[in-house]
């Protein structure tokens, strides 16, 4: 379990991911040793990482929530291979080890290659179904609201990225580029990587890397992230939870949804279901407590099932697992 200090460094870095731990330290009041120790110890024990990513619509990427069923000897070995993979994310193995849900991202180049071609191939899988992700309330750029609780609105304020930044933004709505590839690649690693060694990585002079990473986050079109395993937050019962509402208050639902401090993951989707969640809860009593007092007293909701997970075996960086919870 996490103390306050540690909490708090956690919203910091969910407002700011690369802002310095001189000045963390300064906002909270402790060294800037105790900031670095800890982020440390947190990415040793509870798998905390700050990565950056693409917003997928400014990358020209889609994104599909897929549903694999497959035999109890295959499931684990297929969320390995799929882990390895650079495009997919949030695999997690589900429904007593024989399902599998994950992410896949594919672009107009890449001919939805997993989806149409490699899993489909792929022995022991016994059902498939793919959900385009229409639209994004919790999750991506807007973070799970139970990891920032712990810092004032003054301290939020002291550490957003437009008081933070040194690099003025030079262009209007940047894109990303394929020029920016290794700069996505190595900030997918680590969002906290010091401009010197982005430089390395990139080849580009530290000050052309600073200018890159002030226009595209200024602009939206990347993000940083921050992973950190649920178990340590003191979430120890996880579910994806698959709801049906009629199309005229999927949004409402929705939004209504979106307030909720247990759903770390809210979206609409294509499929028999059109609302999606991930439930993050203290304890299966919290979960049943969550469903029938919270979500039981939003209307038009019609049909809800409730999927627990077992493991996430990949989280958001491309080419991370994810904390064994």
């Amino acid at each position: 379990m996490l103390d306050e200090i540690d909490r708090a460094l956690i919203h910091a870095l969910q407002i700011a991911g690369r802002v310095p731990y001189s000045r963390i330290g300064a906002v909270l009041g402790v060294s800037t040793q105790t900031v670095a120790r800890r982020y440390q110890r947190l990415r040793a024990e509870a798998g905390l990482r700050v990565i950056g990513l693409p917003d997928p619509h400014r990358a020209g990427r889609s994104q599909w929530l897929v549903r694999l069923t497959a035999t109890p000897r295959a499931a684990q070995d297929l969320a390995s291979a799929l882990s390895r993979r650079s495009d997919t994310s949030w695999i997690k193995l589900a429904s007593g080890g024989t399902e599998i849900v994950a992410i896949v991202h594919t672009t107009p180049a890449d001919g939805n290659t997993l989806l149409l071609h490699d899993i489909p191939r792929t022995t022991g899988i016994t059902s498939v179904s793919a959900h385009y992700l229409l639209h994004l309330y919790v999750g991506g750029p807007t973070a799970w609201g139970a990891r920032a609780t712990t810092l004032t609105p003054a301290q939020e304020r002291a550490l957003s990225p437009e008081r933070l930044s040194r690099e003025p933004f030079s262009g209007v709505g940047a894109e990303v580029l394929p020029t920016d590839q290794k700069l996505l690649t190595a900030l997918g690693t680590d969002g906290r990587a010091t401009v010197a060694d982005l430089a390395g990585q990139t080849g580009w002079a530290p000050a052309t890397v600073a200018r890159r990473l002030a226009d595209l986050e200024a602009s939206g079109a990347i993000f940083f992230d921050v992973d950190v395993d649920p178990n340590a937050l003191g979430a120890t019962t996880a579910a994806m939870l698959w709801l049906t509402v009629p199309p005229a208050h999927a949004d409402a639902v929705a939004r209504a949804l979106a307030q909720h401090d247990e759903l770390a993951f809210v979206a609409a989707t294509t499929g028999r279901t059109n609302l999606v969640a991930h439930a993050l809860c203290p304890s299966p009593d919290a979960l049943h407590t969550y469903l029938t007092d919270r979500v039981g007293a939003i209307d038009h909701i019609t049909a809800l099932e409730t999927v627990p997970i077992l493991r996430t075996v990949k989280s958001a960086a491309p080419n991370q697992a994810g904390p064994r919870a």
